[in-house]
């Protein structure tokens, strides 16, 4: 749908139209930014004077005069016209999208190309001007009709900035460590200074997170040794080196990470903490940065934080149907605390927001505690504890429960303070969720014991715990079909005689020679009802809460993982690398 043309000629500040079109939207702009309170009558009354004498837009006046900045007048622009805007120097340039737009298009058509992506076959590109058909349609010509064109509105001094620094780079991690190579001592200490994006450890650092996040990273970690940097990423869970750097460049590398992520610079012995925020591909992804001293100098980990991939809608959890009809009962219940368990890494806070997802609307407040935020919400009310908060977890529900919330999320059960207000907040008509590190869903009662509730507290009170791991998904590519040995069949309950064909990893490019891409949850669910509850009000043995919850239909976390190896989702040896299967090789052992 075509924008209104008072719309349209509201954005003549970017755009080369005839001087009658844009004398009406510079009037317009200027009222605008007066009713945001962002300059005053008389700062746009000079502006208008100066306009007239220069005949320039007036955007570029108030800039100019120091009255707005890029910043301010590109939001102000994006929020007038209700489009959606973009600031450049937070973006990584993808290589993909930088070539299919030649250097002397993109200087003349006032855009830069900062995101392609083939599979939904759209280029994503930022504009002074979003609604310059022209120049869309040019474009479109360009890179061929089939690729659809997404806009952002960016000032024209970005664009240009960007265009100088973009086009003049190498953008693959490979290049990139190439052209380092050859560089001297004298060169990479000049590298300190960090603010010129044409400095070699700037375009290193961007093309390393660019590249781990298009490899699906979780973390990146760069680890300094005796003579040479180590550059490894957490892929699937497993840790991967994909390169080494020469040390001469490392204090160059953390003085750049340092200041994108916000640190102190000058503070080397001490252990430190930060975020970053970029685009990258076309999309915002965050980095939360830990720097640890070592012997060898400062070791530096970014957790990779990528809310299209972090948050999973609940029917992407992977679960058969009687099992999400469960957690959805579950999550139906009124008051009452649900679990997620599990060791650090088996996905216990993705699955957390994606409930949170789910419950997610206008009908409910949902607020939440956690250590720190990951990824935002839209209408949930988060609240990031740290050392710069003076809240703990049993303060925030204390506070939160002021705050009228009809779901509160506690980041984690660590003490009993915690444990006692949760249970507490479900006591008062509140539903609660939170996480605890136990290997199973009956190993969080000991757990909760051991931190000091009683079973009395306990009884009644709980909704359910969910216990998960996650294990690397077979590649669908270059996955191999075998048949199961005798022993095989009996550790995963196939009868000796029933068709059944497992598969294995083998490796190929598209999964970089792993045989694995990407990971899925291995889940078990155990709802509590009244005799649960009465055997834990009277004390019973853990032994007989388990033997109670099978008789129910309890399916364990084993259980759960040969479904995903009878599937074909996963192997048999990945699921023993996570999921206890000792039981059942004592079982079938000869």
């Amino acid at each position: 749908m075509s924008p209104p043309a008072s719309r349209s000629r509201a954005t003549a500040d970017g755009v080369q139209a005839s001087r009658s079109e844009r004398r009406a939207p510079r009037r317009q702009l200027g009222e605008f930014l007066l009713e945001k309170g962002l300059i005053t009558r008389d700062q746009l009354r000079v502006a208008l004077t100066e306009q007239k004498q220069r005949n320039e837009r007036l955007g570029k006046i108030l800039v100019r005069l120091g009255l707005v900045s890029e910043s301010v007048l590109r939001d102000a622009l994006a929020e007038m016209l209700r489009v959606e805007s973009i600031d450049l120097a937070k973006v990584v340039p993808d290589h993909d999208a930088v070539v299919l737009v030649p250097e002397d298009v993109a200087r003349r058509l006032r855009l830069l190309p900062i995101a392609y992506d083939p599979n939904t076959r759209i280029l994503t590109v930022a504009m002074s001007d979003t609604f310059d058909v022209v120049a869309m349609d040019q474009v479109a010509a360009l890179v061929g009709q089939d690729i659809q064109i997404r806009t952002l509105l960016a000032s024209e001094a970005e664009i240009q900035a960007a265009i100088d620094s973009f086009y003049d780079r190498e953008f693959s991690l490979a290049a990139v460590l190439h052209s380092i190579d050859s560089l001297d001592d004298a060169t990479a200490s000049s590298a300190r200074v960090v603010d010129e994006i044409s400095q070699p450890m700037v375009r290193l650092v961007d093309a390393l997170l660019a590249d781990a996040v298009k490899r699906r990273a979780s973390d990146i970690h760069l680890e300094p040794e005796e003579g040479f940097i180590r550059v490894r990423y957490r892929v699937d869970g497993v840790l991967q080196q994909v390169s080494t750097v020469h040390k001469k460049f490392w204090s160059a590398i953390v003085v750049r990470v340092k200041v994108m992520a916000g640190m102190d610079i000058t503070e080397t012995r001490a252990p430190q903490d930060g975020r970053i925020s970029l685009s990258i591909g076309g999309r915002n992804v965050d980095f939360r940065v830990a720097v640890q001293p070592t012997i060898h100098g400062e070791n530096l980990v970014l957790r990779i934080l990528d809310r299209r991939s972090g948050v999973v809608p609940l029917d992407g959890l992977g679960l058969p149907d009687d099992q999400l009809t469960l957690l959805k009962m579950l999550m139906a219940r009124p008051e009452g605390v649900i679990l997620v368990t599990g060791p650090t890494g088996s996905g216990k806070t993705t699955t957390l927001y994606s409930i949170l997802n789910y419950r997610n609307d206008e009908s409910v407040n949902i607020m939440t505690l956690e250590d720190p935020v990951e990824y935002p919400f839209p209408m949930i009310r988060q609240t990031s504890l740290g050392e710069a908060v003076k809240l703990d977890f049993a303060g925030g529900i204390r506070s939160l429960m002021r705050q009228d919330p009809d779901i509160i999320l506690v980041g984690e059960i660590r003490d009993e303070a915690t444990a006692e207000m949760a249970f507490r907040a479900a006591m008062t008509g509140h539903q609660v969720y939170s996480t605890l590190h136990t290997n199973s869903a009956l190993g969080a009662i000991p757990r909760l014991l051991d931190i000091g509730l009683r079973p009395g507290i306990l009884a009644g009170n709980i909704i359910g715990i969910l216990a998960q791991r996650l294990v690397r998904r077979l590649c669908q590519n270059c996955r191999q079909p075998y048949e199961p040995d005798e022993i095989e069949r009996r550790l995963l309950g196939v009868d000796s005689g029933a068709a059944v064909t497992l598969y294995r990893a083998t490796g190929c490019e598209r999964c970089h020679r792993h045989g694995y891409r990407g990971r899925l949850a291995v889940m078990e669910i155990l709802r509590f009802d009244h005799d649960i509850d009465n055997a834990l009000a009277l004390e019973q043995p853990l032994g007989e809460l388990r033997r109670l919850a099978l008789s129910k239909g309890f399916r364990t976390l084993t259980d759960d993982a040969i479904r995903r190896v009878l599937s074909g989702d996963t192997s048999l040896e990945e699921i023993a690398r996570v999921v206890d299967l000792t039981e059942r090789a004592l079982e079938v052992a000869p």
